[in-house]
């Protein structure tokens, strides 16, 4: 895919920003690790592309009229926010704080006509911009705002404190700043806000939205500081302007609120403004400016946070090495790697602070308490992402997800801020949990945590408890199924009997990790039963089930409270109809048996009609004639294709995995096609990610893809085995311990397929290795051909995983 003109601009600009000095080790080449923060922010791939630290507590990005924040064909901005997610697919997703650069007259008839509160409103003052000059990578954010005279925007963040940088046109002489705390991004509503302006440098205040799908209000508090002093300031509100107003002043629900600021440009055009967020208290934001806003007592200036922050991205990039491939290969893959690794976000202050699941203030001491856990989605690829390349953070997500446990009662399944959204379904915290331990991550804490999953899995929480953890228990516990239930009243947007049949799979492969985990830690009983109930989707299995369109027999199919099947008014049931399964379908769902591959095999009629299945879901014969036109007509028919579909839904989570049950099932050259054919969805464009990115869930996956290595079922500690991407990548996978990956025959965009592997120089037989041997390092070699060989390597049923003992078919 060729370079859109921005992100030839971006790359220009990228390899002058890297060859500022680092802080720590020498770091690779500047044209070595190319990010394009624009890659995702068109099609719903809903990144942003504005400037945030590897697991950032802030972001400073634009605003257009997009739910998420931003789209790349947005024509205007309506100011540079200070907090967003990257990739989510619900609305309400920051933009809190608002700041744009403005000129003109402010006061009774002028431009900002201080009589007319609709004056202030941001969708009336949005500035227009182009997206020639326009740059965006790690660490750093610049646009030319067209409006206004000209006025170059440009943004930098550390961890917990940010900086943008305003420079005027020549000549201008006055020009103003217009805090908006009285709206965010198009669709997260403010319920309050409290404004104050405390000298001719500094402003605070807080925001309190009601966020995330219906979610529950939380506060942001900030502080904002400037390197010079302004020569006058006012105050909006629904009344109007304010010049001159220094008491308090506070707003409420959907009310227009927020602060000019003006700015003599005479001694130079340029104002610079660094801001610190908390959601803690107001304490914490000046905490937080100090620590990372300052520097020897006085403000950083926006060129030092700048060199900081570039310095951490490549370290965090760094540490990952590939070879081979074109500047947009290379561009994509460590652009993934940076959405990867900008979630969760920081939760904890400087000095240690954050607010828990319980409203209380708590305090991290050694270590970083970290929020936004979008479990559903990173539960199958992110998570295990950072155990491999962040141990020590994961060990801090590990007791952050506890801590929500031991704070608010029970632990979470999309935890935003410090409260429960309940958004999603089944019970994705176990697998998460799960194979942290089985990495790792949960030493000296694995009686905690097992504990906190065992009431997770045999029970439902009290009324009282926002969280509504696995809330068809019930019916699962007694029936081995979650009933297919719409009227079921839910604490939130979903609750798990809405969608009753992909609840069950998602639950019974919970039980399968959580059963690996009570094995090893010597529960005994506990084991056996989760074990079975790992089998619980086969009370889904109806053999009768036909969809008409192939002929296939046998789906999963939702039941009823009663046990009877879910079927239309007219009495049939269709395998490609959404009813039961969240954001999917049984043609889908149907893979999410990854803990009893063969049990799902037999249930199929035998290897060979498996396969067949698998042929026509992936249209796989397409897939050979043509990949990036099959993929793009068969498998992605919109960015939200997630119902009537029967094929693959690389836009979303729940068949990610399907391409490795060709693995599985012993055709591994299968999955390298495939792997091809998805790969080509990701390019370096705006619309370079497929689907929503949710916080790092894709690219995540596209990581993997690359590498040659995949994670298989919650709990195994198994990696599956496949072609890699490039002929050459390191992975650091701790201190002192390197992973090497060699593929001398592959070629970006290429097929290739398996026909040895070696580990240390010793043949490597079975499709997969354990987090012990990827952990041990050493070199990691494939062997490639051109054509795939049905009798080779990961042909032979001995060399492939089989389920855990208790869950055999």
């Amino acid at each position: 895919m060729t370079l859109t003109r921005c992100a030839r601009w971006g790359l220009l600009m990228l390899a002058v920003a890297w060859m500022l000095p680092a802080v720590a080790q020498p770091a690779p080449a500047a044209d070595a690790m190319p990010v394009n923060t624009f890659i995702g922010t068109q099609d719903e791939g809903n990144t942003f592309p504005g400037a945030s630290a590897p697991f950032g507590m802030i972001q400073v990005s634009p605003t257009g009229e997009h739910y998420a924040g931003w789209r790349y064909s947005d024509t205007r901005i309506r100011g540079f926010g200070h907090s967003y997610l990257s990739g989510a697919g619900c609305w309400e997703q920051g933009g809190q704080l608002s700041v744009l650069p403005v000129t003109g007259r402010i006061g009774p008839g002028g431009d900002f006509d201080t009589a007319k509160a609709e004056s202030f409103d941001h969708k009336r003052y949005a500035a227009e911009y182009r997206h020639e000059g326009e740059v965006g990578h790690a660490g750093y954010y610049k646009v030319q705002l067209t409006s206004y005279g000209g006025i170059t925007a440009e943004a930098t963040a550390l961890t917990r404190a940010a900086a943008e940088r305003y420079t005027f046109a020549n000549g201008t002489p006055v020009g103003h700043l217009l805090l908006n705390v009285g709206q965010a991004n198009e669709r997260h509503a403010v319920v309050g806000s409290e404004v104050r302006v405390l000298d001719e440098r500094s402003v605070e205040g807080k925001v309190v939205t009601k966020s995330f799908c219906g979610g529950a209000q939380y506060t942001t508090w900030f502080r904002m500081v400037f390197d010079r002093p302004f020569t006058a300031h006012g105050i909006w509100d629904d009344h109007g302007g304010k010049p001159g107003a220094k008491v308090p002043s506070q707003q409420g629900e959907a009310r227009p609120h927020g602060v000019w600021l003006t700015f003599d440009l005479r001694s130079g055009n340029a104002v610079t403004a660094v801001s610190a967020i908390s959601k803690v208290d107001a304490d914490g934001a000046r905490a937080n400016l100090r620590a990372e806003g300052m520097a020897g007592g006085q403000l950083l200036s926006f060129d030092a946070m700048r060199v900081q922050a570039q310095a951490a991205w490549r370290r965090e990039l760094s540490s990952v090495r590939i070879e081979g491939g074109s500047t947009d290969d290379r561009t994509v893959f460590y652009t993934a790697l940076y959405h990867a690794l900008l979630q969760p976000l920081t939760g904890s202050d400087a000095d240690g602070r954050y607010r828990g699941y319980d409203n209380e203030i708590h305090t991290a001491k050694g270590w970083t308490y970290y929020e936004y856990f979008s479990l559903w989605d990173t539960y199958r690829t992110q998570n295990q992402l950072l155990a491999l390349l962040r141990p020590e953070r994961s060990r801090d997500i590990a007791n952050s997800v506890l801590k929500i446990r031991e704070q608010g009662g029970w632990l979470p399944r999309w935890g935003y801020a410090n409260f429960e959204t309940n958004i999603m379904t089944g019970d994705p915290v176990t697998p998460f949990l799960v194979d942290l331990w089985r990495f790792g991550a949960l030493k000296g804490r694995e009686r905690e945590a097992y504990a906190a999953l065992r009431e997770n899995a045999f029970g439902v929480p009290p009324h009282g408890i926002r969280a509504q953890g696995r809330a068809g228990n019930p019916s699962y516990l007694k029936q081995g199924f979650v009933q297919f239930d719409r009227g079921f009243v839910a604490k939130g947007m979903d609750i798990d009997p809405h969608h009753g049949a992909s609840t069950t799979l998602e639950y019974s492969l919970a039980d399968s990790a959580l059963a690996v985990m009570a094995k090893a830690m010597g529960h005994t009983q506990d084991a056996q039963l989760l074990a079975r109930r790992a089998l619980n989707w086969r009370t889904l299995w109806d053999a009768d089930a036909v969809d008409t369109g192939t002929g296939l027999r046998g789906f999963p199919r939702p039941r009823l409270l009663d046990g009877s099947w879910f079927a239309e008014l007219d009495g049939r049931y269709d395998p490609r109809a959404e009813r039961g399964f969240h954001e999917g379908t049984a043609w889908q769902y149907q893979w999410l048996v990854r803990q009893d591959v063969p049990g799902l095999v037999a249930a199929m009629g035998g290897q060979p009609k498996a396969a067949q299945r698998l042929d026509h879901f992936f249209d796989y014969d397409a897939l050979l004639a043509d990949p990036a036109t099959a993929v793009r007509k068969s498998w992605v028919v919109g960015p939200y294709s997630y119902y009537s579909q029967f094929r693959y839904n690389p836009n979303n989570e729940p068949d990610l995995h399907a391409p490795w049950i060709y693995t599985l099932i012993g055709q591994p050259w299968k999955t390298a096609t495939v792997l091809r054919a998805a790969e080509t969805l990701f390019g370096n464009a705006p619309n370079g990610v497929t689907g929503n990115d949710d916080l790092g869930t894709m690219s995540a996956w596209y990581l993997f893809s690359a590498l040659g290595l995949y994670p298989d079922t919650p709990g195994s500690g198994r990696f599956l085995l496949h072609a890699p991407r490039f002929p050459r990548a390191e992975i650091d996978v701790g201190p002192g311990r390197t992973l090497r990956i060699e593929a001398a025959q592959a070629r970006p965009g290429e097929r290739r397929f398996v026909q040895s592997v070696s580990l240390g120089g010793k043949a490597v037989e079975r499709v997969w290795l354990d987090w012990e041997q990827l952990q041990g390092a050493g070199t990691l070699s494939f062997k490639l051909g051109t054509e795939p060989d049905p009798q080779g390597w990961g042909t032979r049923s001995r060399d492939l995983p089989q389920p855990p003992a208790g869950m055999a078919p």
